[in-house]
């Protein structure tokens, strides 16, 4: 892997960023919040990726999948979302039962939000190159150096480090914080879900700790982060803006707080009466008519 002058080689899952160079920040050798002990690799974390990637995207999977199911069996629940999906234009031959519909819309719109959380956060740790609190452990700097015995000398060079340049290079991408950013992205669409379409009088107290409980999962991952020296606490919010904009975006933009695509009815508009033919009008009777058909009545009686 070579280092350049400003710039360092890094990898993603994603593969747009696979060619993309980490920005090289400067520090100071004597910085006090770079120099925490070393957490080992991410395997060796409390919340492994692994573990993080695979509770990410079953949960709301899973209560997207039972809460459209369960609510379907429940007969004024199921003719509501009848009638509020049967109006997608998918033709005869292309008809999809609205509970089908609905499962494949927010789990798909789930999917995508997760895949570009983790790209809006590879592009901040590209940009940024912000160090993690390990950082001097593991880049082990020349101190008796010219450079490093200056106290307040900001250290630009990255070939002052002297430890192993894969760990470095992950040591440079901290900001913002991917495990912040998708946890709570994945805990708030859930939440989201859950409030807006679960609608059960049995539900007034699973509710709420379903929800507070997801929420607080994130919370303790952002937590985790921080007390294993992975992360600043900077990094951590930042990660929890992020992921909790991208999931109100989709949340209440793409898919209408999970609402069907027909919405309330319309009340129908007035007819325009200009294009109305002129017999199909009500006739009134002018005072002078009334009259007339009064004495023509009475007429009538004299005569018979």
């Amino acid at each position: 892997m070579a280092v350049g002058n400003n710039t360092q080689r890094s990898y993603s899952i994603i593969p747009c960023f696979i060619f993309v160079e980490v920005h090289i920040q400067g520090f100071f050798c004597q910085d006090g919040d770079l120099m925490k002990p070393y957490p080992g690799t991410e395997e060796e974390s409390f919340i492994t990726p692994l573990v993080l990637y695979c509770v990410l995207a079953a949960t709301p999977t899973a209560i997207i999948f039972i809460g459209e199911i369960s609510m379907y069996f429940i007969k004024s629940t199921r003719e509501s979302l009848i009638a509020q999906e049967k109006t997608i234009l998918t033709g005869e031959c292309c008809y999809l039962n609205p509970l089908l519909r609905r499962i494949i819309r927010f789990i798909g719109v789930f999917a995508f939000g997760l895949f570009a959380t983790d790209i809006f956060v590879n592009a901040g740790q590209v940009v940024t190159g912000h160090l993690t609190p390990y950082f001097l452990t593991v880049c082990k700097p020349n101190y008796t150096s010219t450079d490093c015995q200056a106290h307040h000398q900001f250290i630009n060079n990255g070939n002052i480090c002297t430890g192993d340049l894969e760990v470095i290079e992950k040591a440079r991408r901290s900001f913002p914080s991917k495990h912040a950013a998708l946890s709570i992205y994945s805990a708030l669409y859930a939440t989201m879900y859950i409030t807006s379409t679960i609608k059960t009088k049995s539900s007034r107290l699973a509710k709420p700790v379903l929800c507070l409980g997801t929420l607080c999962t994130a919370f303790l991952t952002g937590l985790n982060r921080v007390s294993e020296y992975r992360n600043h606490c900077s990094d951590v919010i930042a990660g929890f803006i992020l992921g909790t904009a991208v999931a109100l975006f989709l949340g209440m933009c793409v898919v209408h707080n999970f609402k069907g695509t027909q919405g309330s009815p319309s009340k129908p508009k007035p007819e325009d009466p200009r294009g109305v033919p002129l017999m199909a009008f009500p006739r009134i009777e002018s005072p002078l008519e009334t009259l007339s058909a009064q004495n023509h009545s009475a007429s009538m009686t004299e005569v018979t």
